[in-house]
């Protein structure tokens, strides 16, 4: 494939433990892949198990690909786990590989990702997104004050989340944007009596009220409240998000470059929303999406989560700091603009594995 392959996972620890409305974490996991052609290097990555860099080394280490060509790579590697299936580790291999590729064409043409790609905006809006359900109201207030566009996780307790989502609108104030992602965690009749609530501190976007797989309760509560329906985060295929777009289950689609197949997949579904109307959200890992956010027509946002902002703010030479709302691509860096740090091995509090 190159004159060098490497993957390596490195596993960081939270801050402190951390909840949603379905689920609990005490670290994440960042699979990186290094492609070496001559003196260039690309980089890509995805947060996933450790076992999804082993699953990378064994498919795809061995490949002969054209950096030139990303997307014949990437129809390899998707006939390659045909009979593994294509969804979960397997996705997010690819989508690591992928934006690897990507990123080694780019540097070799010496240009930025969104250049490639044609820049349609300078920059791209964010919203700070965590508040998650383990946090106290006063830990969430400090943590999304002075923010004019903020996420915050409820599903936990359903009188709980009235209160803390009260709270953060007074912390926020009156005209910055409010937006809840329950994870699946509510029913359908709960999830539709919290949007009315919801609805009267002013939120205007609910994420996986119900199960991002109940593409009928997302149709039923979308068309029974004013607020906007966002899902698709663990779209792993295109078909999955023309599945979800075709039931009218969304206002807003969702896609992650680091589990939909990679920069070539994200592409592909940024196509599947504008020939539909639809706009797109990029899913976490801000650092992969800024460039893609600036080059896609149908992207509105995206997520400038926590966790993903402290370990790419901790271990990404070229990490883009929000400012004033917005992230603006550094067109002087060719690729996707960031490196992971060579000292990274010295980060006593980063557990790595490699393959």
């Amino acid at each position: 494939m190159s004159d060098a392959f490497t993957v390596n996972a490195y596993t960081i620890p939270t801050v402190a433990p951390e909840t949603d409305g379905t689920a609990e974490w005490d670290s994440t996991t960042l699979v990186a892949v290094h492609i070496t052609r001559g003196e260039r290097t690309g980089f890509g990555y995805t947060y996933a198990d450790a076992a999804t860099a082993e699953f990378i080394q064994k498919h795809f280490a061995e490949m002969n690909i054209d950096p030139m060509s990303p997307e014949s790579a990437w129809s390899e590697m998707i006939a390659k786990v045909r009979n593994l299936g294509r969804r979960g580790v397997a996705a997010m291999a690819i989508s690591a590989v992928d934006a690897a590729i990507w990123d080694l064409k780019c540097k070799l043409l010496d240009v930025p990702l969104v250049t490639l790609l044609g820049q349609v905006r300078e920059a791209i809006p964010v919203y700070n997104s965590g508040g998650f359900t383990s946090m106290t109201i006063e830990e969430l207030q400090s943590a999304f004050a002075g923010w004019g566009r903020v996420k915050m996780k409820v599903g936990r307790d359903w009188r709980a989340d009235r209160e803390r989502v009260a709270a953060v609108r007074e912390a926020i104030g009156p005209d910055a944007e409010l937006f809840v992602d329950a994870n699946g965690a509510y029913t359908r009749k709960l999830a539709l009596w919290q949007a009315e609530v919801f609805a009267e501190e002013g939120v205007t976007w609910f994420e996986e009220p119900v199960s991002s797989d109940d593409l009928e309760g997302l149709r039923f509560i979308r068309e029974r409240t004013p607020i906007e329906i966002a899902a698709g985060e663990y779209g792993y295929e295109l078909q999955y998000f023309d599945t979800m777009i075709a039931a009218g289950a969304v206002d807003v689609l969702q896609a992650d470059a680091t589990r939909c197949t990679g920069i070539t997949g994200f592409i592909k579904a940024s196509v599947l929303c504008e020939s539909r109307s639809i706009p797109l959200s990029s899913h976490c890992a801000p650092s992969l999406h800024a460039h893609l956010g600036c080059a896609l027509l149908p992207m509105r946002h995206l997520e400038y989560f926590f966790d993903h902002v402290r370990i790419e703010s901790m271990l990404f030479d070229g990490f883009l700091e929000a400012r004033d709302g917005v992230i603006r691509p550094d067109l002087s860096r060719p690729g996707i603009g960031v490196e992971l740090k060579e000292d990274i091995g010295r980060l006593t509090t980063i557990a790595t594995s490699s393959s």
